[in-house]
C-alpha cells in the first residue's frame, strides 16, 4: 500500500497559484538542466514553455499583492511544496553528480 500523503495545508487561491506556477517552472528547469539533459529538442521546448510559466508566476504573486497578500507565509507555503513533491523536483535543478553518470 502507498502511505497517504499529509493534507495540504490552507491556501487562498493566489498562495496555491503560486505553488503550482512554481512548481512548473521548477520541472521545466529541471528538464533545461545541461547536466542531467540528453537532447536538444526536450530542453528547447522546456525553455519555450518557461516563458508562459514565468508569467503564471508573476500572475499569481501580482494577484496576491493586488488583494493585499503582502506576506509570504514560508513554513505553509513550504509544507505545501513537500505535499507536492518539491524537495525531489527541485533537487532535478542542481548540478548532477559527476559519480551518478
Amino acid at each position: 500500500m502507498v502511505p497517504e500523503l499529509p493534507p495540504l495545508p490552507a491556501l487562498t487561491r493566489a498562495e496555491g497559484e503560486l505553488v503550482d506556477a512554481y512548481l512548473e517552472v521548477v520541472d521545466l528547469l529541471g528538464k533545461i538542466n545541461p547536466s542531467r539533459g540528453t537532447h536538444t529538442y526536450g530542453a528547447l521546448r522546456a525553455a519555450q514553455a518557461l516563458v508562459g510559466r514565468a508569467e503564471a508566476l508573476r500572475e499569481a504573486l501580482t494577484l496576491m499583492h493586488m488583494r493585499g497578500e503582502h506576506e509570504v507565509h514560508a513554513d505553509t507555503l513550504a509544507r505545501a511544496l513537500r505535499v507536492l513533491d518539491g524537495e525531489r523536483r527541485t533537487g532535478r535543478v542542481t548540478v548532477q553528480d559527476s559519480q551518478a553518470s
